[in-house]
């Protein structure tokens, strides 16, 4: 490459990675996630989606329909897992369970454009057999549940209308400080839905900003000792 060549290239290569759309804005998704509790402690980002996770007698389910860019940022239920509040009256049975279910339908900030207005939380008591999962115990009191070709849930009780885990741009919609972030789950599969993006556009495009510009110092050193 020639000396005239070079910091033409410079110049496009930097003003190409200036110019890349979301590259000032992190992208999150809009969906259901999954929280689970025994009763004695707060809302824990659950490992396993609900379609396997089979909760014990007294606990307590949640789910949380909010913007979030991963398990680390998604919001939590903004109501306490109190199963004594929600299924203290319901006494215990044989052959069968009780698993309190609390839904949080998020903000309208975190509504999509065409899904309607979201309804007030909710709670219920499922009462449902000994063996049965958590996504059982919610069809028993959310009904209708609408899920997506590969058995992501998109709607519970119909809502949202439209749309399942969908890419959103940071500044279309986030979670509301009373269910802000949670912690950080251990490995395991993902509830609901495995939504961890990779490294953002500005992520890569700052890395390669870096590769180019120390290439551009390299090549101003080697022009000087010439």
């Amino acid at each position: 490459m020639t000396r005239a060549r070079f910091p033409a290239l410079l110049l496009a290569v930097c003003a190409l990675l200036l110019g890349l759309p979301g590259a000032a804005e992190a992208a999150g998704y809009r969906y259901w996630s999954f929280w689970q509790a025994d009763g004695r402690a707060g809302w824990t980002y659950a490992t396993q989606g609900p379609a396997t996770a089979r909760p014990a007698d007294g606990d307590v389910n949640g789910y949380r329909f909010a913007v979030s860019a991963d398990s680390q940022d998604a919001a939590r239920p903004r109501r306490a897992p109190d199963f004594a509040a929600i299924c203290g009256k319901a006494p215990a049975d044989d052959g069968t369970k009780r698993v309190a279910v609390v839904i949080d339908f998020g903000t309208a900030a975190d509504a999509p454009a065409d899904g309607g207005t979201p309804p007030a939380p909710r709670e219920a008591c499922a009462r449902v057999r000994a063996d049965a999962t958590a996504a059982e115990a919610l069809a028993a009191v959310a009904k209708p549940l609408r899920y997506d070709n590969q058995a992501l849930l998109c709607a519970i009780t119909g809502y949202p209308r439209t749309g399942c885990g969908e890419q959103v741009s940071a500044d279309t919609g986030g979670t509301d400080p009373a269910g802000s972030a949670s912690p950080s789950p251990p490995p395991g599969p993902r509830p609901v839905m495995d939504l961890e993006p990779g490294p953002s556009v500005g992520t890569v495009a700052g890395v390669a900003a870096v590769v180019v510009l120390g290439a551009a110092a390299v090549w101003q050193a080697r022009r000087r000792r010439r």
